[in-house]
């Protein structure tokens, strides 16, 4: 799988800020087209973004995707049993380097935004549905399209978003397998440390689009 092509993906259609207003009124496909068209259009006519400007980029990430992204929960369901078993510091932690993990990948994606497009799928859901599975695909300007899935949760009036499959591979179960090999190998404080070094690493780097797994 090309990865700039999977980072796009998951950059283009996760690019969701769900606000209150929205969330009750509208169904959760409905919520995710419009506001990932509206992330993904402002990144295309921002000339600060498409030239690469790393604060700008990460700053819509914070703004408009990871306050929308349930990264506590993409965090214990990649880290399976071992999140039980981690302490609650440990589990903070562990989320924090996650989550900041999750800023540099999809900010190296938004900056390779060029003239993509999105088209969603009809979503097979009923209204009372607390979780769906939104599909679609992004349209690449070379080469076949990127088929997109994500999986949102509702909690009282709120949806987010919690695992994302590219071309048939689910996030969530991507960072598993690293988890687990890490976490075989030095502990939970071995996996915090592995993604604190890459945090490290990615933040002396300009942004691009990196793997998004920890380094080895």
């Amino acid at each position: 799988m090309n990865l700039i092509k999977k980072l796009l993906a998951v950059a283009a259609v996760a690019t969701m800020g769900f606000t209150a207003t929205a969330q009750a009124a509208e169904a959760p496909d409905a919520l995710v087209k419009r506001i990932s068209e509206d992330v993904i259009n402002t990144a295309k006519a921002d000339k600060d973004i498409q030239s690469g400007n790393q604060q700008k980029i990460m700053a819509l990430v914070e703004t408009k995707i990871l306050p929308y992204v349930d990264s506590n929960r993409m965090t214990a369901l990649a880290a399976g049993r071992f999140w039980r078993q981690a302490t609650p510091e440990q589990q903070k932690a562990l989320s924090e380097q996650f989550r900041t993990l999750l800023v540099y990948t999809y900010s190296g994606a938004l900056s390779q935004i060029k003239n993509e497009t999105i088209t969603f799928k009809p979503m097979r859901a009923d209204a009372a549905d607390t979780d769906v599975e939104v599909r679609s695909q992004v349209n690449m300007t070379r080469g076949d399209p990127v088929l997109l899935n994500y999986r949102v949760a509702k909690a009282g009036d709120s949806w987010k978003i919690y695992d994302i499959n590219v071309m048939g591979a689910w996030l969530v179960e991507t960072y598993k397998g690293t988890f687990t090999s890490e976490i075989n190998k030095g502990g939970i404080d071995g996996l915090i440390k592995t993604l604190a070094d890459k945090n490290k690493s990615l933040a002396s780097k300009p942004l691009k689009a990196n793997p998004a797994t920890p380094a080895k």
